[in-house]
């Protein structure tokens, strides 16, 4: 069961991706020339994208790999071509759409619209959510590790937006987008308390590594729990 407030964000995600910024993200995640801002974006998930996909076995075969919130698909890809059975699921219909359009014919790719807590979705080796956490409290956040470790056996890699003064300035400003097309709000949290929070929830498993990536107008932290 998950938590009002997760239900509430997740609703609005799927809205903002399916009704306004459906066209933006194509734009962004593609090679078409975009402008300053949204080049740095475009250079921090990039980097962020290798630095989940590096904390991954480079020969997956035999393995199975959730894209939590897999937008237009590019870390889905990579991980198929590592040979893994992918699972890649958003809630934005309009974003899996592109992904499962852009992707090369023959990987081992089951794309989805839902959520990432689907029971339905099975057992995984591993899962990966990249930017899908940004949104949501550290409680929510929690209990979203805690649901997942229910059905993974190896890791659970994520992201989530950093408490850093340089952000919450940003944030204040509202610069991270043009209003346009400006995303739901994006929801700091504390890097210590989150590990703190994770582990008194999940004392069987282990915080493993993590790194930010910090540049321009991308601001985000990746945390790897190891499970099983």
């Amino acid at each position: 069961m998950t938590t009002a407030t997760y239900d509430r964000f997740r609703e609005n995600l799927t809205t903002y991706f399916d009704r306004t910024a459906s066209k933006a993200w194509e734009q962004l995640t593609s090679d078409a020339p975009v402008s300053g801002v949204r080049a740095t974006v475009r250079a921090g998930r990039n980097e962020m994208r290798g630095t989940l996909l590096s904390w991954l076995p480079a020969d997956m075969t035999g393995l199975r790999l959730l894209d939590a919130g897999c937008g237009t698909g590019a870390l889905a890809v990579e991980a198929a071509q590592r040979g893994a059975e992918v699972v890649a699921i958003d809630v934005a219909g309009s974003l899996v759409k592109i992904a499962a359009d852009r992707a090369p014919a023959g990987l081992n790719i089951d794309w989805r619209v839902g959520d990432m807590l689907d029971p339905t979705l099975g057992q995984f080796d591993h899962v990966v959510a990249m930017d899908s956490l940004i949104h949501y409290k550290a409680a929510d956040i929690v209990s979203v590790v805690r649901k997942i470790a229910d059905t993974t056996r190896g890791s659970f890699v994520f992201t989530f937006a950093p408490q850093t003064p340089l952000l919450m300035v940003m944030l204040g400003m509202g610069r991270l987008f043009p209003s346009s097309d400006r995303s739901p709000a994006i929801l700091p949290v504390a890097h210590q308390k989150l590990r703190s929070q994770i582990s008194h929830a999940l004392p069987s498993a282990t915080i493993g590594r993590d790194r930010r990536v910090s540049g321009g107008f991308y601001k985000s932290h990746a945390l790897e729990v190891v499970l099983g």
